[in-house]
C-alpha cells in the first residue's frame, strides 16, 4: 500500500510566465505578444494560467506550499490590478510558506503606486524592475517605452511600499558610452535596491535591433566594449556594499535572488503559461504522469509558445529526460555561475574533473579547498566554460 510520504510533492518553487508587453522590445526573442495582439482579456488570461498551475494538483502530487513564486515575462504588470489577484489565486489555492519569496517583474511604464499598493497587500515581495538604463538615447534603441524619469517614480514606489527591489541594467548597447552606462549603475545604487543584475545585450537573430546592425544603422555590439562595462560595474557595486554572487547579479546581504538560486542549484520547480519552462526529477515527472524512459533522472519541460495551446490546463509540451550524469553535468555547469562554485564530490560524480584541470591551465578555474569556481577572468568567459562541462569528457 501506497502511504501519503510516498507520494511525490508538488514542487516548491513556481514559475508563471505572462506573455503579454505593451510593445516588443527591439532586441527581444522572448515569447510574448503585444498588448493590441492579445487574443483575450486580461481576465481569460490570468484565469487560464491559475487554471493551469492548480492543474498541477491534479496530477497525482501532494501540495505543499511554495518557498518561491516569480511571475515574469512579458510584462506581468501589463495585467494591472489582475496581476494582484493572480498572485492572491496561486497563494489561496495552491499556498505560499512564510517567509517566502513572492516576485514580479515588471517594467516602469506600466507601474505605478497605486498597482504596488494592490501588488504589496496580495502578498508580493520583490520587485524586478527592467531598467535597462537610466539613459533616454539607449532606452530608445532598445524601443523601450519608458524614459529615465518613469524608472526612477517605478522604483520609488516600490521602496515606498517597503518591496525588495531588483533593477535590471544592460550593458554593450550600440551607442551607449562607458559614462552613460556608469551613471546607469549609480543611478540604480541611488533607488535603494537590494539587488542589480548587469547583463551583455545579446543581439539575437530576427530581432528589430539585430536588423538594424545587419543594415548597418548600429554597429555591432563589441564584446571586449562589453566586458569593460561589467568589469567597470563591478567595481562600483562593491563600493556601495554588493556582493557578486553569480555571473551577473549583485545583491547587498540578504537580498539575493531565492528563485534564481533555486534554478541555479538544481531545485525541482514548475513552469506555467505560454514559453515557460518546468524541471522535475524523474520520480516527480512519472508521478504526474510524464512518460519517460528508465534511464531518465531529471525532466525539463517547455510549454508550447501559443496563446492556445500554451494556456490549455495540459498543454502541449517539448520533453527533454537527462541521465543521471547528464543531470550532474549540468548542476556543475549551473553551479558554477555561482560565486561559492560547485563541490568536488559533484565534479567527481559528473566526470569532468579533467575538463576543470584544463581551465586551471587556461587561468578562468580555480580549485580552492572542496570547491571549484570561476577566477574573476572567468566570470568573463564563462560561456567557454559551461560548454565544455555540459559537453563531459
Amino acid at each position: 500500500m501506497t502511504s501519503a510520504s510516498d507520494i511525490p510533492a508538488l514542487p516548491e518553487h513556481l514559475y508563471v510566465h505572462v506573455p503579454l508587453c505593451r510593445t516588443k522590445c527591439a532586441y527581444c526573442d522572448f515569447f510574448s505578444v503585444a498588448e493590441a495582439d492579445l487574443p483575450l482579456c486580461v481576465d481569460a488570461l490570468t484565469g487560464a494560467l491559475v487554471g493551469q498551475t492548480l492543474a498541477w494538483a491534479q496530477r497525482g502530487l501532494a501540495l505543499r506550499p511554495l518557498q518561491t513564486l516569480y511571475i515574469g515575462g512579458g510584462t506581468p504588470t501589463m495585467l494591472g490590478p489582475a496581476l494582484a489577484g493572480l498572485v492572491d489565486a496561486l497563494a489561496t489555492h495552491i499556498g505560499v510558506a512564510t517567509g517566502a519569496e513572492v516576485t514580479v517583474e515588471a517594467k516602469p511604464d506600466s507601474l505605478d503606486d497605486a498597482l504596488v499598493a494592490l501588488l504589496a497587500e496580495a502578498g508580493v515581495t520583490r520587485v524586478s524592475l527592467g531598467v535597462q538604463s537610466f539613459h533616454d538615447d539607449v532606452l530608445r534603441t532598445l524601443g523601450r517605452a519608458h524614459d529615465a524619469t518613469r524608472a526612477i517614480a517605478a522604483a520609488r514606489s516600490v521602496r515606498k511600499w517597503n518591496l525588495d527591489l531588483s533593477i535590471d541594467l544592460m550593458c554593450g548597447i550600440p551607442g551607449q558610452s562607458m559614462g552613460s552606462w556608469l551613471a546607469s549603475v549609480e543611478h540604480a545604487i541611488a533607488t535603494g535596491a537590494g539587488h542589480v543584475s548587469v547583463y551583455p545585450l545579446s543581439l539575437e537573430s530576427g530581432t528589430p535591433l539585430a536588423a538594424e546592425v545587419l543594415l548597418g544603422r548600429f554597429a555591432e555590439p563589441d564584446p571586449d566594449i562589453a566586458a569593460d562595462m561589467m568589469i567597470a560595474a563591478g567595481e562600483i557595486l562593491a563600493a556601495a556594499g554588493f556582493e557578486r554572487y553569480e555571473v551577473a547579479n549583485y545583491a547587498k546581504p540578504g537580498a539575493q535572488s531565492r528563485h534564481n538560486t533555486a534554478y541555479w542549484t538544481g531545485k525541482e520547480y514548475l513552469g506555467a503559461g505560454p514559453g515557460a519552462h518546468g524541471m522535475l526529477s524523474a520520480t516527480t515527472a512519472r508521478a504526474s504522469g510524464f512518460v519517460v524512459p528508465e534511464s531518465a533522472a531529471r525532466v525539463r519541460y517547455a510549454i508550447a509558445c501559443e496563446l492556445e495551446r500554451g494556456l490549455q490546463s495540459v498543454p502541449r509540451v517539448e520533453v527533454e529526460t537527462l541521465t543521471a550524469e547528464e543531470a550532474a553535468r549540468e548542476d556543475v555547469m549551473l553551479g558554477l555561475r555561482l560565486t561559492r562554485g560547485v563541490d568536488v564530490v559533484l565534479v567527481e560524480g559528473a566526470r569532468v574533473g579533467g575538463v576543470l584541470e584544463h581551465f586551471v591551465g587556461t587561468g578562468l578555474v580555480e580549485r580552492a579547498d572542496d570547491r571549484w569556481r570561476l577566477t574573476e577572468r572567468g566570470w568573463l568567459l564563462g560561456n567557454e566554460v559551461f560548454g565544455d562541462v555540459w559537453a563531459g569528457e
